[in-house]
């Protein structure tokens, strides 16, 4: 059993902690960073992740490729998050390399490595806080509690996603309609590809727009990776999916918070 880790998300957290800002007046500002800082902090987060887990497991870190494919999607994509990596980023995964296993696919955010690993060789647990990871079958440790999801309820969520939206990587849903509200209308309408058509046609959006939202908000499993071509397959719905109906969307918890 293997700790799959959205090291993205620690990386980035510990190599920004470890900027300076050195002012030397004249319009001339400059930005350092102490690498043993951030490798030490990146360290201590993934021991932290392993121990609270209570496993000696062997850990997988996954990054993000500098190429991303929902941006053919969508070129707005995540457009807000254009700042440069921190000071040392590169290095702390260079450094990284040596002592874990590192993955990297071309083309894909470390989401969607995660959730194709993941369901390629299942049984193990993917430690991220990202919400998007809910869609992902197994267990799921966002880094508070410890979740088992099965294939409906993550089925459940992508749904929702797209119709809820994430503005936080550029893609709107419909408008008016947050997570809350689009639970509701999935309990009350059912899980399917209809309800989320009603939903965008009922602000006047075409089939086209509700597509382009729920290809932007599924993140990538086996089936939908094409591993001759090494690309994506872009999620194409029948006009009659349906998840089967069952009690919410809310993945189950099987862990407590550990301190």
């Amino acid at each position: 059993m293997k700790i799959l880790c959205d090291a993205d998300f620690i990386v980035y957290k510990s190599c920004a902690a470890a900027e300076t800002e050195v002012d030397f007046g004249n319009d001339v500002i400059l930005v350092t960073s102490n690498f043993s800082d951030a490798y030490s902090a990146t360290k201590r987060a993934l021991s932290k992740i392993q121990k609270t887990l209570g496993w000696s497991s062997d850990m997988i870190l996954f990054f993000s490729d500098s190429v991303n494919f929902r941006k053919k999607i969508l070129p707005e994509y995540k457009g807000h998050r254009n700042r440069k990596k921190p000071c040392g980023y590169k290095r702390v995964i260079e450094a990284l390399k040596e002592e874990y296993k590192v993955i990297v696919k071309p083309g894909l955010e470390a989401d969607d490595t995660m959730g194709i690993y993941a369901t390629k060789y299942t049984g193990n647990i993917i430690a991220s806080p990202d919400k998007d990871m809910r869609q992902i079958p197994g267990q799921l440790y966002n880094f508070d509690e410890v979740f088992t999801i099965d294939p409906d309820e993550g089925a459940k969520w992508h749904l929702i996603q797209s119709g809820a939206g994430d503005q936080t990587d550029g893609y709107s849903g419909v408008p008016g309609i947050g997570v809350k509200r689009a639970t509701t209308i999935f309990e009350e309408k059912g899980y399917s590809w209809k309800t989320v058509l009603g939903m965008f046609k009922e602000k006047e959006y075409t089939e086209e727009d509700a597509l382009t939202n729920a290809r932007l908000a599924r993140i990538l499993t086996v089936d939908d990776y094409d591993f001759d071509k090494k690309e994506p397959k872009l999620w194409t719905p029948s006009s009659d999916y349906r998840v089967n109906d069952g009690a919410g969307s809310t993945a189950k918890k099987t862990r407590t918070k550990v301190k």
